[in-house]
């Protein structure tokens, strides 16, 4: 009795998450498969949900197969441009994520809550509104070109469809989240496994290479997911500093796709490919953390 009365409150103490799991995840997950898998109405160029596994039809799946890797394919080098956008913004980011973090998990001191404000004021900001700053700073009269000038450097088009606008856009927008995230996993590292290092004769560099870089692995990891996963299906980023076809993203054909009449179903296809696409990076981060969680045990 005493199980069942257990098993009964761990339930309906889950219950709550369950349900919210079902109606805003799995319901819609399953709408976008019905109208992925579904019909389109010729009359008015609008896509048919189709409920029925058994009555799916496969054609919006062979179309963009084809516009993926067909002999006429135009998806194909859009998918490859986000890739290369994103994986080039990943490392950016965690190239000056990392040192900032490290800077303020180590030698901040006293200053630490100070620089705890800094980072997570980005988050008290929405997106929209720190990107339309960032389209002021790069304009023909903004600060960029500004200071572009006291160089004796022409001013540049950087709104014009330049990729480097893209990449730092994507580098600017989801960096906070990653800096806090390795801040969260280096502060957690122990300093007595540092002055073990230093003890045994190692310098700053060895101890950083074969202590501490190892130990942070896992928020390395953990940080780069929460920044490529949004990465890949951002849109937003591109139309705002770029909005040329020549820097178009994946989200952006997504977004082009559902808006246009009768391929909205087309865009539901994509948006479940690039779905699986982010399941890879999951299932890597799951099987890391479970190798790190019984090494360490």
């Amino acid at each position: 009795m005493r199980r069942q009365k257990k098993n009964a409150f761990w339930i309906a103490l889950a219950a709550p998450g369950i349900i919210w799991l079902i109606v805003l995840f799995i319901v819609p997950f399953y709408a976008v498969l019905a109208i992925a898998m579904g019909k389109l109405d010729q009359l008015f160029e609008s896509p048919v949900a189709v409920w029925n596994p058994f009555a799916w039809s496969s054609e919006n799946l062979i179309d963009v197969w084809r516009d993926l890797f067909g002999s006429a394919a135009f998806a194909g080098p859009i998918l490859l441009r986000t890739v290369v956008y994103v994986a080039i913004a990943s490392l950016l980011s965690l190239a000056i994520g990392y040192p900032a973090a490290y800077f303020v998990a180590r030698f901040a001191g006293r200053r630490k809550g100070l620089f705890l404000v800094l980072m997570v004021a980005p988050f008290w900001i929405s997106y929209m509104m720190r990107m339309l700053a960032w389209v002021d700073l790069l304009q023909t009269d903004g600060y960029a070109n500004k200071a572009l000038s006291w160089f004796g450097i022409s001013a540049v088009n950087w709104l014009g469809g330049k990729p480097v606008t893209v990449i730092l856009g994507l580098v600017y927008g989801y960096i906070p989240y990653l800096i806090l995230v390795l801040y969260a996993g280096l502060d957690r590292i122990d300093p007595a496994l540092i002055e073990a290092g230093r003890d045994l004769g190692l310098g700053r560099v060895r101890t950083f290479m074969r202590i501490t870089l190892p130990l942070s692995r896992q928020p390395i990891l953990t940080g780069l997911l929460i920044t490529v996963l949004p990465m890949l299906g951002d849109y937003y980023t591109n139309n705002l500093l770029s909005g040329a076809a020549s820097t178009s993203m994946i989200g952006n054909l997504i977004q082009g796709q559902l808006g246009t009449p009768g391929l909205e179903g087309q865009g539901a296809v994509l948006s479940m490919l690039l779905l699986l696409v982010l399941l890879i990076p999951m299932i890597y981060y799951v099987i890391a953390t479970n190798r790190s969680s019984q090494a360490a045990s």
